[in-house]
């Protein structure tokens, strides 16, 4: 009896399949690539990629595992600073070639920068895969890299030079020019590099150009410093008018702070005499159109300009987390130990974990010249319809040639 059930059933699921494989839209596809033709591997060239990990632990006869773990992950990132580089130039070149006077190359520009953004925040949560490794899996093949380092890495110092990190403020490396330890075409990258319009250089242009800065109907900064002293003065009196405390005192001492930084602002030379000593980066004429923007972002015509600047200051965020990140996992696997290509070690790599290698430094600092609302002058209506469109028919601004 069992065995006829058992039949039955499988009697039944065998017609089930042959109805259903009838319907089943999920196979009605054309196997193409068994006609011959470019096929993955191929295409990726994975023959290449898979078969480029030499654990040199293996060489020397005492083959390692975690070295696998360690040169996997190096290579992963090399790829995708290279994908970084090739977002970065575009955006570069957009500039350069005065395209982005075409306003409707901004959605390009935002596409890629964020793009850039969104690949080093996966670099930076790339080290926890890194750090499954323990110090001491890392010791036993550590011996065999030497003299290699991450900072021969000449993709990760082209982006550094790219973006537009200051010669200036670089840290030496054992007393030496970073580009020193580079040799042949590598050293003539580098060069080239640091010759080129740096990022920070082309955004500077353009905010230059901020619409509206320069308009006659509309005089924005030095409407904006009348504002300002007159803010100052009402708020001082606010303060004078409470009775003598030690919080009266305290209100005192923060408006005093408050007004001397706002004053600055209107202070020329004193924005020269930072930009020499590499506290600021832009001039003081870009300085005003980035302010321009931050207090009009709502206006059409600056919303986008606004996601440009947010997404340059997230990426100077991610680079500084990325090296804090490689930082701890240095300490964490070697300690106080020298590097394998000869520096300090950790005691290098935390003195590059500070503003002098943050470049939008200045887009930053915005937000200490923030002020209320009622303080930013009021558009008149010519000037508030001139930044309620985009710019893209104007013979001045478009351009017809492609932007790629």
């Amino acid at each position: 009896m069992r065995k006829l059930v058992n039949r039955s059933l499988r009697f039944n699921f065998k017609k089930l399949y042959l109805e259903d494989e009838k319907d089943d839209k999920s196979q009605e596809g054309i196997n193409k690539a068994s006609k011959g033709g470019l096929v993955y591997g191929d295409y990726l060239q994975l023959n290449k990629i898979l078969n480029a990990q030499e654990l040199q632990s293996e060489k020397k006869g005492n083959k390692i595992h975690d070295e696998h773990l360690f040169i996997v992950t190096h290579q992963a990132y090399e790829l995708w600073f290279k994908q970084i580089l090739w977002e970065m130039d575009s955006v570069r070149v957009i500039f350069q070639n005065g395209h982005v006077r075409d306003e409707r190359n901004m959605l390009k520009v935002i596409t890629r920068i964020n793009r850039i953004s969104m690949i080093l925040k996966l670099l930076v949560e790339q080290f926890s895969v890194l750090e499954t490794m323990t110090a001491l899996d890392f010791f036993d093949f550590r011996y065999y890299l030497s003299p290699a380092s991450g900072f021969q890495s000449l993709q990760f110092r082209l982006l550094e030079n790219k973006i537009g990190v200051p010669q200036s403020l670089r840290v030496p490396y054992n007393r030496r020019h970073y580009r020193d330890n580079f040799k042949g075409q590598d050293y003539e990258l580098l060069l080239k590099s640091e010759q080129e319009p740096t990022l920070l250089q082309l955004v500077e242009a353009w905010l230059e150009r901020t619409p509206g800065l320069n308009t006659e109907e509309f005089d924005f900064w030095g409407q904006f410093e009348v504002n300002v002293l007159k803010g100052l003065e009402e708020e001082f009196a606010l303060v004078q008018a409470k009775p003598e405390s030690e919080e009266k005192d305290d209100l005192l001492s923060e408006f005093q702070n408050q007004k001397d930084a706002l004053l600055s602002l209107f202070d020329e030379k004193r924005h020269e005499h930072l930009l020499s000593k590499g506290e600021r980066r832009l001039s003081y004429k870009a300085l005003k159109g980035a302010l321009m923007i931050y207090f009009y972002r709502e206006e059409p015509r600056f919303q986008v300009p606004f996601q440009l600047l947010t997404s340059l200051m997230d990426i100077d965020v991610l680079m500084t987390k990325w090296r804090y990140n490689h930082v701890c996992m240095v300490h964490r696997m070697i300690g106080s130990k020298s590097g394998t290509g000869g520096s300090s070690g950790y005691q290098y790599l935390r003195s590059t974990v500070s503003d002098r290698y943050k470049v939008f430094v200045d887009l930053f600092n915005l937000s200490t010249f923030l002020v209320p609302r009622h303080w930013i002058p009021k558009m008149n209506p010519n000037i508030h319809k001139f930044l309620y469109t985009a710019e893209y028919c104007d013979s001045s601004y478009f351009s017809s040639d492609d932007s790629d």
